[in-house]
């Protein structure tokens, strides 16, 4: 193991956050099946004031969740330095079989953990808690999730000795057989004209929705396919666009000081917008619930606006750092 202060934090922090959600999943277990709003009984009092208390808990502990994504990727990219042939995280990832898994897990955890804060914010702007039981449903479906990613970062982290010769990710995104190279391999005419479209969709039917409050169907399923694309988009594109070379293609480098650390703002925008747009959806299945008829509406506009800034942050900056490269493709 490399005792860096970003690896023991990271380390300390997951396993905390694995012991309160075990905790708050054991309790939500009794409160899902013994939840009785209409009983004054004293177990009834008891679970409204432990589900307060969990619900306080987990949003701490589903904010840092969302933090430790991008505290990861900054902590494999800043241990490159120690390991032969790596040149950013990229290469530091590859220095085990675990680093992928982990960055894939941790971005799947990103939109859950995301979508359980706003499911939970609705919860909780209404009186009788109609959402108790499919939030509480939701952490029983998140906790293995959580729990696995502490457990493969545990191994990741534990696994990385710098006497390691890795690969660097012009190997990985560029030369070997993968998946990577496949899309970075993709036409960058075709890559260009579907990233135009999706994104162009998805501003439209955020705006949509917005203005109208319907077919609130259409943002779900158009984010996720602007996060699928956009991220193909980063290999195919972007970054050639923005590392003003046409066979770089890493997705990582971006968060380098030479490039102004854009990645960040990059994925930060495009996460956001992917979560907020997916709100949309989620809270559909409940504006039906008496107590939610007037909250959910307001709630679905808020995302619908944070979604359309989001991707179109997103965009702006694809554009300008385009219009600003020196390559032409």
């Amino acid at each position: 193991m490399i005792l860096h202060p970003a690896v023991i934090a990271l380390l300390a922090s997951s396993g905390l956050i694995s012991l309160l959600v075990l905790y708050s999943a054991r309790h939500a277990i009794r409160i899902y099946r013994k939840w009785d709003l209409k009983s004054g009984s004293s177990l009834q009092l008891e679970l409204e004031r432990r589900t307060y208390l969990i619900s306080t808990v987990l949003a701490y502990v589903f904010g840092f969740q969302l933090i430790s994504l991008f505290l990861f990727i900054y902590t494999a990219d800043s241990l490159c330095t120690l390991f032969t042939g790596a040149m950013c995280a990229a290469g530091t990832l590859q220095v085990n079989r675990f680093g992928y898994p982990v960055l894939f897990l941790k971005v799947l955890n990103f939109i859950l953990a995301g979508l359980w804060l706003i499911m939970n914010n609705t919860d909780n702007r209404a009186e009788d808690y109609p959402l108790i039981r499919p939030k509480y449903l939701f952490l029983l479906v998140l906790t293995p999730l959580i729990i696995a990613d502490t457990v493969l970062q545990a191994r990741y982290f534990l696994g990385l000795h710098p006497d390691v010769i890795t690969s660097c990710c012009g190997s990985l995104f560029s030369g070997s057989d993968n998946a990577f190279s496949d899309l970075a391999a993709f036409p960058p005419a075709i890559m260009k004209a579907l990233f135009s479209v999706v994104m162009v969709a998805v501003l439209a039917a955020s705006a949509f929705f917005y203005k109208t409050g319907e077919r609130g169907y259409l943002l779900p399923v158009l984010s996720i396919a602007a996060f699928l694309v956009a991220a193909a988009s980063m290999l195919s594109f972007i970054g050639p666009y923005i590392y003003e070379l046409p066979t770089h293609h890493c997705p990582f480098c971006l968060l380098q000081e030479g490039y102004g650390y854009v990645g960040y703002f990059l994925y930060a925008a495009l996460f956001c917008g992917t979560v907020a747009g997916m709100g949309v959806g989620v809270l559909i299945l409940f504006r039906n619930k008496p107590s939610l008829v007037a909250i959910i509406p307001a709630l679905q506009k808020k995302l619908a606006l944070v979604s359309f800034l989001s991707y179109l942050l997103f965009v702006l900056l694809v554009l300008f750092r385009i219009a600003m490269s020196n390559l032409v493709m």
